[in-house]
C-alpha cells in the first residue's frame, strides 16, 4: 500500500512543489488514491473534482477511474503545485483557486474529493460546504485528513524529539497536519456545513522511507510545517538525535515504516 523513495541528492529539485511531489507523495500520499476514488464510487463517464489537489497525486488516480467519456479537474491556491501538475500532466485541466470558494457552478460534479488539505483551510466549514454545492444530487463527497498523531507512532516519536530539542513551538509546527485527527471533530465540521449523513472512518496506511536521514531531511524541507524553522546546526542535532529515535521502526536494511491512518469523511448528495 505504501511506496518507498530515493532520498534527496544535492542536485534534486528544492522548491516546496518539487519537495512535495519527488518527496512526499511516493513516501505518503500516492497510495491513498485508489482508496478516495472507491470511497467516492468514481467510475466512467464521471465528472470528478479534486480540492486541493497538490501536484495531482490523487487526481491522476482519479483520471484513470473516470475514462472513458469522464474528465477530472484539479484545483488548488498554490500555483508552484499548479506548475508541477500541469508539466507532469498537460491532459488534465488544472484550475488555481481557494476551496472556500470554489469557481464552479453548483451541482457541477458526480463527485468531489480532496486528499489531506482540510486541515491547511482557513475555513473548514466553507471548504466542506462549496464541495457540497457543486455536487450534483447523488452525487458523492470523500475527503481524507490524518488520523491523530499518537496513532502515528513514528511522527509521534519525530514530534517529541523536536520538542526536546527545540521547544514546543517547533514541535506544534510539526503537529498541524494531525489537528483534525478526532471523528466527531468531523462530524461536528460537517453537520456545520449542512452535509447531511457523513460517515467518518478509519483507514490505515503506512509511511516507508529509505533511512532515518531520508525522513529527517524530508520533514525539514517541509514549508507546512518544519520548512524555515531549523537552521543547519538544528538540523544537524536532529539527524544524530533521531538514530535512537527511530531505531523501533527500522527494519534490518536501514528502511523506516510506520503506522500513518487517515480519518476518511464520505457521504452522498441528496
Amino acid at each position: 500500500m505504501s511506496k518507498i523513495f530515493t532520498p534527496p541528492t544535492e542536485d534534486a529539485p528544492r522548491s516546496p512543489a518539487e519537495v512535495y511531489e519527488t518527496q512526499f507523495v511516493p513516501a505518503l500520499f500516492r497510495h491513498w488514491g485508489p482508496v478516495l476514488c472507491e470511497a467516492a464510487h468514481i467510475g466512467p463517464r464521471q465528472r470528478v473534482l479534486d480540492v486541493a489537489c497538490g501536484t495531482g497525486a490523487l487526481t491522476v488516480a482519479v483520471a484513470g477511474r473516470v475514462s472513458p467519456g469522464g474528465a477530472v479537474l484539479g484545483l488548488d491556491i498554490n500555483p508552484e503545485m499548479l506548475a508541477v501538475a500541469r508539466r507532469k500532466h498537460p491532459e488534465i485541466e488544472w484550475n488555481e483557486g481557494r476551496a472556500e470558494s470554489l469557481p464552479f457552478a453548483g451541482a457541477s460534479f458526480d463527485a468531489v474529493v480532496s486528499q489531506f488539505g482540510l486541515m491547511f483551510f482557513d475555513d473548514r466549514v466553507a471548504a466542506l460546504r462549496e464541495m457540497q454545492r457543486v455536487l450534483r444530487p447523488g452525487g458523492r463527497l470523500a475527503v481524507a485528513v490524518c488520523d491523530a498523531l499518537e496513532r502515528s507512532p513514528g511522527y509521534a516519536a519525530l514530534a517529541a524529539l523536536l520538542d526536546r530539542l527545540f521547544g514546543r513551538r517547533v514541535g506544534n509546527a510539526f503537529r498541524a497536519p494531525f489537528v483534525l485527527g478526532d471523528a466527531a471533530t468531523l462530524q461536528a465540521l460537517c453537520a456545520d456545513a449542512g452535509i447531511d449523513e457523513a460517515s467518518v472512518a478509519q483507514h490505515e496506511g503506512t509511511v516507508r522511507f529509505d533511512s532515518i536521514d531520508a525522513l529527517v531531511s524530508t520533514e525539514r524541507a517541509c514549508v507546512w510545517t518544519l520548512g524555515g524553522l531549523l537552521d543547519d546546526d538544528q538540523f544537524e542535532s536532529l539527524r544524530r538525535e533521531a538514530q535512537e529515535a527511530f531505531k523501533p521502526f527500522v527494519d534490518a536494511g536501514g528502511k523506516v515504516a510506520f503506522a500513518m491512518p487517515a480519518l476518511l469523511i464520505t457521504a452522498q448528495k441528496r
